[in-house]
């Protein structure tokens, strides 16, 4: 996964049909292990784009998704958030989620 701004973020979230947004800060145990839940989920899908930020980095983001707690992913379809995942659950969980 890619460090991706506010701006990339936007981007990609028009230009596919799908994306996700993985928001996590670095001192946050259950975000590593999210984190290598979603390197197994990106190499299944290579076609769903998923960026990574350090959610102190885009506090203005966090605020206007009214994001909760971290590890967050965001996902977004045809240009919209649909939904915001905290409970990861597991790999399986996250493919399905990304794949429909």
């Amino acid at each position: 996964m890619q460090e991706w701004t506010i701006e990339q973020w936007e981007q990609n979230l028009t230009q596919h049909p799908i994306v996700a947004f993985y928001l996590y800060t670095p001192m946050c145990g259950t975000c590593a292990v999210a984190s290598k839940m979603l390197e197994v989920v990106e190499n299944v899908l290579p076609d769903v784009p998923i960026g990574k930020a350090n959610i102190n980095f885009i506090q203005s983001l966090a605020m206007d998704y009214q994001i909760e707690s971290v590890p967050c992913l965001v996902i977004g379809k045809s240009g919209n958030v649909v939904e915001k995942l905290y409970a990861f659950q597991s790999v399986p969980n996250l493919y399905e989620k990304l794949k429909k």
